[in-house]
């Protein structure tokens, strides 16, 4: 299985949609950025009117205490910018779901299970490289952020532990998210169905649907161990161990779902 991984690190690294999900992530960040300095901060006003975005009675009447940057930290920014809101797992999961289709669109599938019996190598494989990429992609960004803050002077920093924290269970949901996918892909063997899922299910579109219809009952907590809820709502920092079911829904998640693409690519006929 560890030549495998190799080459599933090896492809993946030669991936286009990667670096071009990637780019877009950071120029949404930049975006983000840009236009909450330009709104919430005095620089940033006087160099909208400068630039004719708005009028001196406009910042007159614009110049009261910042609103959306208040009580607001680094991760707070990071998590609002794209993390919260399922940007960051549908695209992680568009990222994934290409990867894995890939396998199926050039008949390198069969290639692939001839040199490995065991097909659950190949899921768990895929899971690796997925959790590989998604580390990367969060530290990157992260680091992203900072910069981004550093440049534009919006909020302070927070403590590390808190970071560190949010950062591992973030990892573990989106991780999980990343083996639903896969699991998508495999059943589906198509792109396009691994793409909606990742965008209907990252998105919390399917989540939202399903818990208004639950909620007519007085049946809406199941959404609270959801994927999409955890990712969304869940905590900042660590406060006691209650904290930590966050982590055990996230491993649950994903044993299921890799579970589930084993069995189903075992019983299909490649």
């Amino acid at each position: 299985m560890f030549n495998l991984l190799r080459m599933d690190l090896y492809r993946i690294k030669r991936s286009q949609s990667v670096y071009v999900c990637f780019a877009i992530l950071l120029s949404l960040t930049v975006l983000a950025c840009w236009l909450v300095w330009l709104m919430e901060t005095p620089q940033g006003r006087q160099s909208a009117v400068r630039l004719g975005m708005f009028s001196l009675e406009d910042l007159a009447e614009m110049n009261v205490e910042v609103d959306i940057l208040q009580n607001m930290d680094i991760l707070g920014m990071f998590r609002n910018i794209g993390m919260d809101g399922g940007l960051y797992c549908s695209t992680l999961g568009i990222v994934i779901a290409l990867f894995v289709c890939m396998d199926f669109q050039g008949g390198f599938m069969k290639n692939i299970i001839t040199s490995h019996q065991n097909r659950w190598h190949y899921v768990v494989s895929k899971l690796l490289t997925a959790g590989i990429l998604n580390f990367l992609l969060i530290v990157l960004l992260f680091a992203f952020c900072l910069l981004m803050n550093l440049l534009f002077h919006m909020v302070p920093l927070t403590d590390w532990n808190n970071i560190l924290f949010y950062m591992a269970w973030a990892w573990v949901i989106s991780t999980a998210f990343a083996s639903l996918v896969i699991a998508i892909c495999i059943i589906t063997r198509s792109v396009t169905m691994g793409i909606l899922g990742a965008i209907l299910f990252g998105s919390g579109i399917i989540v939202t649907l399903l818990s208004y219809v639950t909620s007519l009952f007085h049946l809406g907590q199941w959404t609270k161990y959801t994927l999409y809820y955890n990712m969304t709502y869940g905590p900042s920092s660590y406060s006691g161990t209650g904290d930590l079911q966050i982590f055990v829904i996230g491993f649950v998640f994903m044993a299921l779902y890799t579970a589930i693409a084993s069995f189903c690519l075992t019983k299909q006929d490649i």
